[in-house]
């Protein structure tokens, strides 16, 4: 994905790297970790570039599961194969799954205190503002984008609008949307490769 001439980024030294950073990824993260994924995975370690980032986001939204395992399991493939995959995805889930069983055991004491209610909802509010402060980053890597900049806007602008105000479901705001936008795409890369 590194275009000719663009420096090339560091790797993760072996599989143990990856376990480490996305075990990292998934006990930093609360209600997502693509805000967290992005900041380490682009700017704290350099293994993308935004562009790489941002291309991987896109495909592992189409492709089932969260996004942020699929880009572990891309990520993984990428420098180790199927061995890194592995690696990345036990990052993932490994010891988040001991901490929410944990937690799971000792949920019915005090799910319904006020200060844990409080607590769930200040870390959705926090988890909403890491996703929008994600995407004022990457806003820049639109530049680039086959469409334009003002195009993909008016994109993520109908499909707020379709998912938050009208509330259609999002089976088909993804297959209408998504797919007038890969139409789009295509038709605009046919033209600048002829």
């Amino acid at each position: 994905m590194t275009a000719p001439g663009e420096a090339l980024h560091p790797a993760p030294a072996g599989p143990w790297d990856l376990f480490l950073a996305f075990n990292r990824l998934a006990l930093q993260g609360f209600g997502g970790v693509l805000a967290v994924a992005q900041r380490e995975l682009v700017e704290r370690l350099g293994w993308l570039s935004k562009q790489d980032f941002i291309e991987m986001l896109a495909v592992a939204q189409v492709m089932p599961g969260p996004n942020i395992v699929n880009i572990s399991l891309m990520i993984g493939d990428r420098f180790f194969g199927l061995r890194g995959a592995f690696a990345a995805l036990a990052g993932m889930f490994v010891v988040p799954c001991l901490i929410v069983l944990g937690l799971t055991a000792l949920a019915g004491q005090w799910l319904h205190t006020p200060w844990v209610q409080g607590a769930l909802r200040g870390m959705g509010a926090v988890s909403a503002g890491l996703i929008l402060a994600t995407g004022v980053k990457l806003l820049g890597t639109l530049k680039k984008h086959p469409l334009g900049r003002p195009a993909a806007l008016a994109f993520a602008a109908l499909a707020f609008g379709a998912i938050a105000l009208l509330r259609w479901p999002l089976v088909w705001i993804v297959l209408g949307l998504g797919g007038l936008g890969m139409a789009l795409v295509y038709r605009r890369l046919d033209r600048t490769e002829h």
